[in-house]
């Protein structure tokens, strides 16, 4: 029987290496091929492919219709994002086909969609993408061969929203059983709204703390995964970062200047898919005691492109000394350091030995394995200086031509 011949059948991407598979974004081609490993002649009716990505969300919930009637309402929802078949082997007319014993391989290759959705794995919901190849045989059952790969869609972060920066403030009366123990306020901001991961996020905020008794400051990244269908949505949330700062005792006053808050290797922001959301915020309370937390949001977006060192260097120099400025951290350079000659830069880059321009975090548990972090390092060569219209080196006044009118 056939069943006995088919020593090997697998599906085998084109660029995969030792124990790591390509990653893919939308708009690239797929390649690769199925194998087919023989131990004696046989015949084949057809090979077929089938490329599938899926966003699929379900969860349930317990519900109630009476004193004592209960019942369960489950919801589900699936979104097709990727769908291609191909025939490799075999016509269409049900005719077989005799295959030698030995190695077979039969190539393949599609384009992906111009936009898709980043893979993921939630507790409710999953965004996959697989390849499957079918192999049907005259009298005997079909063998199949199925192989997962991954999509990230790329978020850049250079562009004028996600370079923002953010801020807010609040207050909350401090009670304990209906007396009034005093006022406190908060006030925080960040330099920009977007990040990528093992980058640091500095984090100013100011604690006035006018009660009667001390407050604690913290400071949290949370990862809000959204699952929706139906009309319905269900919520997960989770702490990625975090940093505790020091107690603030009765009638003092804190003042955070750009305490450090590492992003950990997380998966990035999923914000234009129909049944699943997963956002970011960071998240700055105060404990009061005998009082609900003091609660300051700030949204985030975690993406996979890094910020340019060069990318737009005049507005960031500005909008960094207004920021200090506000926060009474610094004062205003009377003109931005120039850009460095681009030579300078390649000839910096060769002379380091051909090593990242942007050096990795040297932290054990923040290793940048993985598909997620071996796509973005494609985006961490510096580009040249931007352009200026004014000449670094003007001509002087003897060598100016002089004017021909009256």
């Amino acid at each position: 029987m056939l069943f006995d011949k088919v020593k090997a059948f697998a599906v085998l991407l084109d660029g995969a290496g030792a124990g790591a598979d390509p990653v893919f974004r939308g708009g690239q081609a797929v390649a690769g091929r199925v194998l087919l490993e023989l131990a004696g002649p046989a015949r084949v009716g057809a090979l077929r492919l089938r490329a599938r990505g899926r966003a699929h969300v379900h969860w349930s919930e317990s519900r109630s219709s009476g004193s004592s009637t209960a019942y369960t309402q489950s919801y589900s929802e699936r979104l097709e994002v990727l769908s291609h078949r191909a025939t490799l082997l075999g016509p269409d007319t049900g005719e077989t086909t005799t295959l030698p014993a030995g190695r077979h391989e039969f190539p393949f290759s599609f384009q992906l969609p111009p936009t898709l959705v980043t893979s993921f794995e939630g507790k409710h919901g999953s965004v996959r993408y697989c390849i499957k190849a079918t192999l049907h045989r005259p009298w005997a059952p079909a063998r199949r061969a199925r192989k997962v790969f991954t999509v990230i869609e790329p978020v850049d972060i250079n562009t004028p929203t996600l370079l923002a920066p953010q801020a807010g403030a609040r207050e909350k009366v401090a009670r304990s059983w209906y007396s009034n123990r005093g006022l406190v306020s908060l006030s925080a901001k960040i330099d920009r709204k977007g990040y990528t991961p093992g980058e640091v996020i500095p984090v100013f905020a100011e604690i006035d703390n006018s009660s009667t008794r001390p407050v604690l400051p913290r400071a949290v990244v949370v990862q809000t995964q959204t699952f929706m269908a139906r009309g319905a949505r269900k919520q997960k949330h989770a702490v990625v970062a975090s940093l505790s700062g020091e107690p603030v005792g009765p009638g003092r006053r804190a003042l955070w200047q750009g305490r450090a808050l590492r992003i950990p290797p997380v998966g990035p922001s999923i914000l234009h898919c129909r049944v699943l959301h997963v956002d970011y915020a960071l998240k700055v309370c105060v404990d009061i005691p005998g009082t609900s937390k003091l609660l300051l949001e700030l949204p985030l977006v975690i993406g996979t492109v890094p910020l340019h060192p060069f990318g737009g260097r005049s507005s960031s120099v500005g909008s960094h000394a207004s920021f200090l400025l506000d926060w009474g951290l610094g004062a205003m350079p009377e003109r931005p350091e120039a850009p460095p000659d681009y030579s300078e830069v390649v000839a910096g880059d060769a002379a380091a030995g051909g090593q990242s321009p942007v050096p990795l975090p040297q932290d054990a548990d923040l290793s940048l394995e993985g598909p997620f972090f071996a796509y973005i390092q494609e985006f961490r060569y510096r580009p040249p200086p931007l352009y200026s219209e004014e000449d670094p080196n003007p001509a002087s006044e003897a060598m100016r031509p002089r004017s021909m009118t009256c």
